[in-house]
């Protein structure tokens, strides 16, 4: 079997931290009016795109309306909005717009994955949380062996990549890489890491985070040998778990 599909398997199934349970279980049930005829995911959401991607995207945490209830991250909620027109205008999803797992989505040289797999309450998850779920991100960097260079989008991010690089058996570079919009930094191994701010609305709606500065994020990730192959199909469209 597929490892990276094994690893989803085991996000999937996960109850790990009982915060984290009891909120997204508990949205999925009360949902919210403008939804309230749909069935919610409920569940971890497991990452998806290309496993031959040269290009890593590390999110937050799913939303609690948005990827917690479609069961694929960014997907139904305006930060997902922001960020595939942005993929594809770079020319990494075939398609701007991530409304459901059976929407057509597909990724092209990109992988997308988060520091957690449950949407937190207020979008805040502990670091208790943030280190339970960090092993399905040292797994998944171990497995995506073409990988160049990666986003990380946000501070919280930033640093759950950082440590989960570590503990994949990774060294860091002198001095540690630090956060801040558009800051990159080469890795050991030809990895290049990359921060972006988060795409969230109170960065969007508020400009500190516009299309145009997150346009360019993607711009210099295929300056920096990030971008999808020439030819080839689009591959690992959803996993499901």
């Amino acid at each position: 079997m597929d490892p990276l599909q094994i690893v989803q398997d085991e996000v999937v199934i996960c109850r790990k931290c009982p915060r984290l349970v009891a909120h997204r279980e508990r949205v999925a049930r009360e949902k919210v009016r403008r939804y309230r005829d749909e069935e919610y995911w409920g569940h971890p959401i497991p990452s998806f795109g290309d496993p031959d991607a040269r290009l890593l995207i590390v999110g937050l945490a799913p939303a609690a309306h948005g990827g917690n209830r479609t069961g694929r991250i960014f997907t139904g909620d305006r930060s997902g909005d922001f960020l595939f027109r942005a993929l594809h205008r770079a020319r990494f999803a075939n398609q701007p717009w991530s409304r459901h797992r059976e929407d057509g989505l597909t990724l092209r040289g990109c992988y997308i994955t988060a520091a957690v797999r449950c949407a937190p309450p207020a979008n805040k998850p502990t670091p208790t949380e943030l280190a339970a779920c960090r092993p399905y991100l040292v797994k998944e960097i171990r497995l995506l062996r073409h990988v160049r260079l990666v986003v990380a989008l946000g501070r919280i991010a930033f640093e759950a990549f950082l440590k989960a690089w570590v503990q994949a058996g990774r060294v860091l570079p002198v001095p540690r890489p630090r956060f801040g919009h558009g800051a990159m930094a080469e890795l050991p191994g030809g990895v290049k890491l990359l921060a972006s701010y988060h795409p969230s609305q109170q960065n969007t709606q508020t400009g500190r985070l516009t299309p145009s500065m997150f346009q360019q994020i993607f711009a210099r990730a295929r300056e920096a040998g990030a971008g999808p192959p020439a030819k080839g199909a689009i591959t690992r469209k959803r996993q499901e778990g």
